[in-house]
């Protein structure tokens, strides 16, 4: 049946199928020949070289446009290409798409962060999360002040996110104590302690422990300096500490005019610094605005990293307001913000949720002082700035946050069609990565 199909008139593969044969005949021509070749002659075993180097270039072609016209067929959907051997469907898809994916670079910290890793690492390998090391509570926090190095909890998950680990390992390394001295700590806090421990530093100690855990990509704190987080309210107030800060608005009633870090000159990992160079996307979030986000544009060599990039910049919207952090704040706030602590333009584009969420589970969000991030499409527009829409909702254990494999397939779509789609070179990927997406997205539906 699919044989007959190829060979019906009008269907272009059978001359890429006929030079191949043609190809083929000429490189065994060449071949015999030389085999014959009884005088030995610098003529005919030239003749007989060239004969071979003529056919293997045939054969290349034809195979060529044999692979781009099967790539084709699947990406109309004319072709499938389900097999028995699931396997080696993933394999190929491992090797040759995911090595290939588009470069991104994710910046941020906090759950949202790690959360939508977990998406992207589906459609490519190329993915560098550059992390903040603000972060002073929790277990987190005790480890710092204990063994002075840096945080290690938004690490580790980012770490998980990206990893190829069996179940068994995420839920030991995300296990906490229960009890006595070290109750409340993460094994998997722990575990980079140790690692940091046998390390040079704690940029090696992270890469390390990626091994271990085989992440795709790389995960990179923003800084090795012992980088402290403080805010100014609007009422002059200083407020020390990322774990002190939404509690400090609150009490103060005052909401946050800017935030800074000490040391000022907090030097950039250079990994970082070259990550953010040779991206096709960087993209800003999701997470809590002034502790996980703009933490990383206060170390000077990342904003203007940023500032000069070639890559498109997305800033992915939060779906609820932060109590004490982002009170009232729309998202046209949200990018006020940032591009006032960068020092200037860092987002092209911003995607924004339109789902909407029950009213029971609204309510218990407007008890806590959270809303729905406002969108004013227009300002934004006006503004320069390219608004991507959809329903990202998910809700777990009663809480909201950004389903994933959403988030991941239009961040991918959008990369694709504003930057990798005008580099020819990455045409066939495209057209991998685009059937991958539409498998995605019957599998949601």
């Amino acid at each position: 049946m699919m044989l007959s199909k190829l060979l019906a008139p009008g269907v272009n593969i059978k001359r890429w199928i006929l030079l191949g044969i043609v190809g083929s005949s000429i490189l065994a021509f060449g071949v015999v020949e030389i085999i014959n070749e009884t005088n030995f002659s610098l003529r005919n075993i030239c003749f007989s070289i060239m004969l071979i180097g003529f056919g293997s270039l045939i054969i290349y072609i034809a195979i060529i446009q044999i692979i781009k016209f099967f790539i084709i067929l699947v990406n109309k959907g004319n072709l499938d290409v389900a097999i028995n051997s699931k396997k080696l469907g993933d394999l190929i898809y491992e090797k040759r798409v995911l090595i290939k994916g588009p470069k991104i670079v994710v910046i941020g910290g906090g759950t949202g962060l790690s959360t939508m890793l977990r998406g992207l690492k589906k459609y490519t390998n190329n993915i560098t999360a550059i992390v903040t090391v603000a972060d002073d509570g929790g277990g987190s926090g005790v480890l710092r002040e204990d063994l002075g190095i840096l945080p290690p909890g938004d690490i580790r998950n980012c770490m998980l996110a990206l990893a190829e680990t069996e179940p068994l390992m995420e839920e030991l390394l995300q296990y906490r104590f229960k009890d006595g001295r070290l109750k409340d700590q993460s094994f998997g806090n722990l575990f980079l302690a140790a690692m940091d421990g046998i390390s040079n530093n704690f940029e090696e100690a992270v890469q390390k422990m990626s091994s271990v855990l085989a992440v795709k990509g790389k995960v990179i704190p923003v800084t090795l300096d012992n980088m402290v987080l403080k805010a100014k309210l609007k009422n002059g107030m200083i407020i020390d500490g990322e774990s002190n800060i939404p509690q400090g608005v609150i009490d103060n009633d005052s909401a946050i005019d800017e935030v800074f870090i000490e040391p000022k000159d907090a030097r950039a990992i250079k990994e970082a610094l070259v990550a953010i160079n040779e991206a096709d996307a960087v993209i800003l979030g999701p997470g809590s605005l002034y502790t996980s986000i703009i933490p990383n544009l206060l170390v000077s060599e990342i904003r203007n990293a940023l500032d000069k990039t070639k890559a498109i910049r997305i800033y992915v919207a939060n779906i609820m307001t932060q109590p004490g952090e982002s009170d009232n704040y729309g998202v046209k706030d949200h990018i006020k913000a940032i591009n006032k602590h960068a020092k200037c333009k860092v987002v092209d584009y911003v995607v924004v949720n339109t789902g909407k969420i029950s009213s029971e589970l609204e309510q218990k969000y407007h008890d806590d002082n959270s809303n729905m991030v406002h969108i004013n499409e227009q300002e934004l527009t006006k503004n320069g700035i390219g608004v991507i829409k959809r329903d990202f909702v998910e809700v777990g254990k009663g809480y909201i946050r950004h389903d994933p494999d959403k988030l991941a397939a239009i961040l991918v779509e959008t990369i694709m069609e504003k930057r990798l789609f005008k580099d020819k070179k990455k045409i066939v990927e495209y057209f991998y990565l685009s059937q991958k997406l539409k498998e995605n997205k019957q599998n949601k539906e």
